[in-house]
């Protein structure tokens, strides 16, 4: 994704955990009653969250409310440089859906997910490469984003750069979409994008693109990231809760991230098969 682990380690991922500056506001006390769960969010930025709650963190953040039984308030904000510095750090909000385990500008939760970055190929392809390093990928016009972790290995391996910006106002730019649509158009042959963002745009096309995680990776790139929710330092309270509510519903949690094509790796690495029943 993704300064940090971070949708800063020039991640696609940074685009859920989204940078700021220091604390502003850290002395103040832990906040002990919570008349709602004050959510901050990116009000355009799918499949991680939108102002029409369509959104996997939209669904988990309803989840964690009815837990609570509290509201549901939002704080929108486009996700770019400052983000936490304007929202949580403000206490307008209380926790980010999603943030990078290792995120210094947050105290992180348990990571609720694990996911790899994934090629992105048409059905029909005979492009099929679970690791950068595949000769297979050599010559290919493949596209990425740009100074995300997929990016020094492809050129190594010989593949043809179709680059796309990494860092971008989601209310103007989507370099993910404009990805997609290039693999659609015959642009490219396929591209490398961070898991959940493969897995929400390739089953939206007509007819869906297949997503390979690439699970058997053997470069150097770090392209597998732990997931947490991002909260302010100095609020242990608040962590303890959240950490019990992930570990209490893991299963519907899991469920809902793969109603969006997100691929999950367990703590080993493997690929995650959905489950014939979820938790309701």
């Amino acid at each position: 994704m993704k300064g940090g682990a971070c949708r800063r380690l020039a991640l696609l991922v940074a685009l859920a955990c989204w940078g700021g500056s220091g604390p502003v506001l850290a002395d103040l006390p832990e906040r002990q009653e919570r008349e709602a769960l004050r959510v901050c969010a990116d009000g355009n930025n799918l499949p991680f969250s939108n102002e029409a709650g369509e959104g996997f963190e939209n669904r988990i953040a309803e989840l964690m409310a009815e837990d609570l039984g509290v509201p549901l308030v939002y704080v929108w904000a486009p996700q770019v440089m400052g983000f936490v510095r304007n929202t949580l750090e403000l206490r307008v909000c209380d926790v980010m859906i999603g943030a990078a385990a290792g995120y210094e500008f947050v105290q992180n939760t348990n990571e609720y997910y694990r996911s790899i970055y994934s090629l992105v190929v048409p059905e029909g392809s005979d492009l099929e490469a679970t690791s950068l390093t595949d000769p297979a990928l050599q010559d290919r016009r493949i596209g990425v984003v740009t100074e995300t972790p997929p990016l020094v290995v492809l050129r190594r391996a010989g593949a043809r750069i179709e680059s796309y910006p990494l860092m971008v106002d989601t209310r103007v730019r989507a370099p993910v979409r404009d990805a997609i649509d290039d693999v659609v158009a015959g642009n490219t042959e396929g591209a490398v994008l961070w898991g959940p963002l493969a897995g929400y745009y390739a089953a939206r096309q007509d007819p869906p693109l297949r997503v390979i995680p690439l699970v058997d990776d053997d470069s150097e790139a770090r392209l597998e990231y732990r997931i947490t929710m991002g909260i302010r330092h100095g609020e242990p309270h608040w962590k303890d809760w959240l950490n019990d509510f992930i570990d209490r519903r893991q299963d519907r949690i899991n469920a809902i991230l793969m109603e969006y094509g997100v691929p999950l790796l367990d703590r080993h690495g493997e690929l995650l098969a959905p489950a014939a029943g979820g938790e309701s």
